[in-house]
């Protein structure tokens, strides 16, 4: 999604997660996550260096904080991909950010993508899908939902928004 959004609308800026678990097979540091210990990723926290953090499974994710600030002094469009407690968190420290619920058809479809991909073992699905439930109760608190079924359609929808005025 994220790739096909930023293929047809270039000067969107994805913000790169810092985060605490190790990188899969083909990720590169500071271009998929910047990879960084448990203890600088405190460090960020205590400092005030991520506009929101979350842990799970097992591992903690955060968006910093100051490349999302120059790039939105620039004018530039700004795609955080985070899970409800990080979106939670932006709402919380940037009221007037447009939160977008990204959700799939139908339960049966989120789990045959998740089981899918091949990259976790089992009882990392059931957490993923644990939160998955949580995370569809709290629809209500974003500013737009779009529907995943299609790609192309998600990401017109995407670029419309960016496109309108605020």
């Amino acid at each position: 999604m994220v790739r096909a959004l930023r293929a047809r609308h270039p000067d969107i800026w994805l913000s790169v997660s810092a985060t605490t678990r190790f990188p899969r097979p083909g990720e590169q540091d500071g271009v998929h996550y910047r990879f960084v210990t448990p203890e600088r990723f405190q460090e960020m926290v205590d400092g005030g260096e991520l506009l929101e953090w979350a842990t799970f499974a097992g591992n903690k994710y955060g968006t910093p904080r100051q490349p999302v600030l120059d790039h939105l002094a620039e004018g530039r469009p700004v795609l955080l991909e985070i899970d409800l407690q990080g979106a939670r968190q932006v709402r919380a420290s940037v009221p007037e950010a447009q939160l977008v619920f990204l959700t799939p058809p139908t339960w049966d479809e989120l789990v045959r993508r998740l089981t899918g991909r091949g990259t976790e073992p089992p009882e990392v699905i059931e957490q993923r899908l644990a939160t998955a439930r949580d995370e569809l109760a709290a629809e209500p608190e974003f500013d737009l939902t779009l529907v995943n079924t299609s790609v192309d359609d998600v990401v017109s929808r995407l670029i419309t928004l960016l496109k309108s005025p605020v």
